[in-house]
């Protein structure tokens, strides 16, 4: 028979690691994260500038509407543009019809013909960075500055 001593000193031999073991697995996990953490980055950045190109297109379409959509072979989204005859003066008149622009007349087909854009949370006054976007009726332009660099569309 195996003293107990012995056989709990031989059961350490067999089980755990060793600490080169533990230092050689610490070193290889601190290389993949080095060269995958940057790579990382980049795709999420890349993805918030296709989301914020995307929803810059819509702010578009909702301004000066999209030809592509038709109801029964006629044009079905004119935008508030071609609604009212102007741009809107802030982007939150796209949500909500100003005070200065009558509402849509059936017979004429002028006024505000709104929502021309969907409002839940306001996320649409706001980038993929939070930053707010910088519109401009004068210049016919719509900028997301959250990136660093400046995502435009002309309307």
């Amino acid at each position: 028979m195996i003293p107990i001593v012995e056989q709990m000193g031989q059961m350490r031999d067999k089980s755990g690691f060793t600490l080169i073991e533990l230092v050689l697995i610490v070193a290889l996990l601190g290389i993949v994260a080095a060269v995958g953490v940057p790579s990382i980055l980049r795709l999420l950045d890349t993805s918030k500038v296709n989301a914020t190109k995307a929803e810059l297109s819509e702010l578009k379409k909702a301004i000066v509407g999209d030809a592509l959509v038709s109801a029964g072979g006629v044009y079905a989204s004119h935008g508030y543009e071609n609604d009212t005859g102007h741009p809107p003066s802030r982007l939150q008149d796209l949500v909500a019809k100003p005070d200065s622009v009558p509402t849509f007349d059936m017979i004429t087909g002028i006024g505000w013909n709104g929502p021309y854009i969907d409002s839940a949370g306001v996320s649409y006054l706001y980038d993929a960075w939070g930053s707010e976007y910088v519109y401009s009726s004068a210049y016919r332009t719509i900028t997301s500055t959250g990136s660093g660099t400046d995502v435009s569309i002309n309307f």
